[in-house]
């Protein structure tokens, strides 16, 4: 099976399927009629397609994965595709429900692909909002333990600290409007332009190979592989917990490379969402991490430590940001900005290339609605399977005064809520961002089609800066900028998500009412189970979000100190600090202009900058971990190419999602007092023989 996508460095850009994987599909589809394996198979109606049972294990699945995004949404901030997962479970989860009501005589209504499409979409919709609602990123910036760590004063901070009510309202107010502002254009992204959308593509293929006898014995096999690793997962994060009773305690803490290294964070900490979501992500995004350690923690800030009293005061704290830590944070942002603004640019400039030539091919050739008795010339051009698909896409419409009105009201009611949560977000600010939201949610759908790249992130960065720079520092607008980043990234990345999803319904014949239907539930859920297990998190652990937690959050500390830096100027950054972010900021976009100059064969060779300026601030312990389950992966393939796709995706989910659903008894734990009995901790052999002859003494 195909990985659909990875969400890689801050869940903002998806890396779909590689060109050899995509080729080899597409000459597949071309090959076998899929439509023909199910033409005996009735299609139920959109109503039917929508059933308890679905929405029923969406939501046990939603609350699993919410635990897990949000883990990697609090450590590294890599999320990786779990629609593999998604689709996977739920073909198992309803299969049980059903041959358990088959066998006692009770089943009605047959598990359909249709029916796996819904779980699928909302369980990716309501996870989806566990990244998208900012926890790790604009949303926990505003709070007090991020916003001092960032300040020189400890008195008259602005901020704003997390509480349920408020952020489960946010979300409600800010999270539906990017599902009405494109569905009217679902006909032309779809039929008209046929664009790819590759995540969307892959999961059709996924979810139709399940529903095929081959394909339900191999869902079968997958989930087996994926319930032992789930298992081991699971079992080797309960086994860790015991010998994790103070700080640096327990394998997380292992020192595998020695004692200096591991000072530098260079160690494998033994975790099995990392090796797993290694496992996922492309190789070129381990080793571009990898390369990012490297480059910062074994030489960079070994150099700028000898700097210690010219560069920066040597008696600051070593998260004070006008020491080392602010070129750590820094410069990882000018890697940020850099590789986000060229990609902004190129996909921009493919979206309006793209439009401009499928504008040509409408007005040269128009689509018409087609049917099977259809004797037109356009539909002996089209294939049995486009003629299906297009007939079945076409009849269910969802009114365009209905998405209209649905996006002015809730934009209405959004405007009038959203300055009594945050007063520094004036309603004047919110009106300007919703006239321009609907033509960057479009940008953002349509680029996605073409090159799979959602730039949700890099719009949000925008509002920062725009909404930021407009009210001014003495008007908030640090936090006004936050704010304002969060109803911009909400508007735009579920835009590009809904219509991932209108493909996925297309290939597999799920009405378009059933995926916004199921959108919108899914989003629904979201809005109130993300903030939920982000406050579990935030009371269990009351180091979340320092540097030295088990979850440190470092995207909210980029995230303030972008509204930060474009409020405020460049006047509170350390020495030299300012001349290294513009040459890496350069660097950025250097390497991305030779990676697109190259080719794609040459191109895998290059790094990521955007990947490699995680370890910047974090370390490289996480990118060992990832490196080590891609090279498991790499090994596997060159043993058995197939049946490392086939199992891969599932091994590395079941890793992915064992340890992720540790988290909550570990929570459980926390929240209830409960501590590990025994601190597991390495020290040097002099600081032992110290420590003997005190305890001797």
């Amino acid at each position: 099976m195909e990985n659909e996508r990875v969400k890689h460095v801050e869940g903002g850009n998806g890396l779909g399927l590689d060109d050899e994987r995509e080729e080899m599909m597409m000459k597949k589809e071309e090959g076998l009629s899929i439509e023909r394996m199910f033409e005996n198979q009735t299609v139920p109606s959109w109503r039917k397609q929508l059933t308890f049972r679905a929405f029923a294990v969406s939501f046990v699945l939603s609350v699993a994965f919410c635990f897990i995004v949000m883990k990697l949404n609090l450590t590294t901030g890599i999320i990786p595709s779990l629609n593999v997962s998604a689709g996977l479970l739920g073909f198992l989860f309803v299969k049980i429900w059903t041959e358990g009501l088959a066998k006692s005589g009770m089943l009605r209504q047959p598990f359909t692909r249709q029916e796996n499409t819904v779980i699928q979409t909302c369980v990716v919709a309501s996870s989806g909002i566990a990244f998208s609602g900012g926890f790790g990123s604009y949303l926990f910036g505003m709070s007090q333990r991020i916003v001092e760590q960032s300040e020189h004063k400890k008195d008259g901070l602005d901020y704003m600290n997390p509480r349920l009510g408020w952020m489960i309202g946010f979300l409600f107010v800010v999270s539906f409007l990017g599902l009405f502002s494109v569905v009217p254009l679902r006909k032309i992204m779809i039929i008209d332009f046929k664009l790819t959308y590759p995540s969307g593509t892959a999961t059709a293929h996924l979810i139709n190979s399940f529903h095929t006898p081959e394909g339900a014995k191999l869902a079968k096999k997958q989930v087996r592989s994926l319930g032992k690793f789930f298992s081991f997962s699971f079992l080797w994060g309960f086994f860790q917990w015991f010998f994790t009773a103070g700080e640096d305690c327990g394998f997380a803490s292992f020192p595998t490379f020695g004692l200096k290294a591991y000072k530098y964070k260079f160690f494998f900490d033994f975790s099995a969402t990392y090796v797993g979501v290694g496992m996922i992500c492309p190789h070129i995004i381990n080793i571009s991490l990898l390369v990012g350690g490297i480059l910062s923690w074994a030489i960079m800030w070994p150099l700028i430590e000898t700097k210690k009293g010219d560069w920066y005061p040597s008696d600051l704290p070593s998260s004070n940001l006008h020491g080392l830590q602010g070129y750590k944070v820094f410069i990882a942002i000018a890697l940020i900005l850099g590789d986000g603004l060229y990609n902004f640019f190129k996909v921009l400039s493919q979206t309006i290339a793209g439009l401009f030539t499928k504008l040509q091919e409408r007005n040269r050739n128009q689509q018409i609605p087609v049917t099977e008795n259809s004797s037109s010339p356009s539909s002996k051009s089209q294939s049995y399977d486009d003629q299906r698909r297009t007939q079945l896409f076409l009849k269910d419409q969802i009114p365009a005064w209905f998405a209209i009105s649905g996006y002015v009201a809730i934009a209405a009611v959004s405007t009038a809520v959203l300055p009594h949560l945050f007063h520094q977000l004036k309603w004047y600010y919110i009106i300007v961002i919703y006239i321009f939201a609907p033509a960057l949610a479009f940008c953002n759908a349509f680029g996605c089609g073409l090159t799979d790249w959602s730039l949700a992130s890099t719009y949000g960065k925008l509002a920062i800066f725009t909404i930021g720079a407009w009210a001014g520092a003495s008007n908030g607008g640090i936090l006004g900028g936050l704010a304002a980043c969060g109803v911009m990234m909400n508007i735009v990345s579920t835009a590009s998500d809904l219509m991932q999803d209108f493909k996925t319904g297309y290939l597999t014949l799920a009405s378009p009412r059933s995926m916004f239907v199921s959108q919108v539930i899914g989003t629904a859920m979201g809005c109130v189970i993300s903030p939920c297990v982000f406050w579990i998190f935030y009371n269990a652990f009351p180091d979340l979000g320092l540097p030295s937690s088990e979850y440190p959050a470092p995207y909210a500390t980029v995230y303030y100190n972008i509204a930060k830096l474009g409020v405020e100027g460049f006047s509170a950054l350390p020495n030299n600090c300012l001349n290294l972010c513009y040459g890496f900021f350069a660097a950025a976009i250097f390497i991305n202009l030779i990676r697109d100059g190259v080719g794609k064969k040459r191109a895998r060779f290059i790094p990521l900058p955007m990947a490699m300026a995680i370890p910047f601030y974090l370390g490289s312990y996480f990118a060992i971990d990832m490196c080590f389950g891609s090279l498991i992966l790499f090994i596997w393939q060159k043993i058995n190419r197939a049946k490392a796709d086939a199992f891969g995706p599932a091994v590395a989910s079941g890793l992915i999602c064992g340890d992720g659903i540790w988290t909550l008894p570990s929570s459980v734990l926390a929240l209830a007092g409960v501590k590990p009995p025994i601190c597991m901790k390495f020290i040097s052999r002099g600081t032992n023989n110290r420590i003997d002859q005190f305890l001797g003494s």
